[in-house]
């Protein structure tokens, strides 16, 4: 059950950092989600990669912070809060299936003598790759805009 509750909270945090319009609470939303993905990583025995991503993580949103405090404009007006609460109702509905569907009950018959854990730890390759790419492109991105701020002067 707390599996279950764990997802329904990540996926929750998720379309919080993605709906709020504050930048800080934004990243606090997204810093939810990134340690309930390390929890979820470490109850499924993987420690390593739960260390991994908190790691990886400290890092995207110190960038993230820092780019959005400074190149976004503050928000003119409030949401609503039912607007909030509909996001809110959006994302439980969108983790019924994660309460409902435990992993253990969808088994599959292929067999291919790795772990969970070994596979999470020893496949990570990609997940890093990407990762990295959307610190460049943020840095990138945020270069761009300095520079244009700038008038494009040297």
């Amino acid at each position: 059950m707390i599996l279950e509750l764990l997802a329904a909270g990540l996926i929750v945090s998720a379309v919080l950092a993605v709906h709020l319009d504050e930048a800080v609470y934004s990243i606090v939303s997204l810093t939810c989600t990134f340690i309930l993905m390390a929890i979820l990583y470490s109850l499924s025995d993987a420690n390593f990669a739960a260390v991994f991503q908190l790691a990886i993580s400290a890092g995207t949103l110190a960038v993230l912070f820092l780019s959005g405090e400074m190149l976004s404009e503050k928000p003119s007006g409030k949401k609503s809060l039912r607007n909030l609460f509909l996001a809110i109702a959006g994302a439980l509905l969108l983790s019924i299936p994660s309460i409902l569907l435990s992993a253990k009950a969808i088994q599959t018959n292929v067999t291919s003598g790795v772990s969970f854990p070994e596979a999470l730890w020893n496949l990570r390759a990609i997940d890093v790759v990407l990762q990295g790419m959307v610190i460049m492109t943020v840095a990138l991105g945020i270069a761009i805009v300095l520079y244009e701020k700038r008038g494009g002067k040297n």
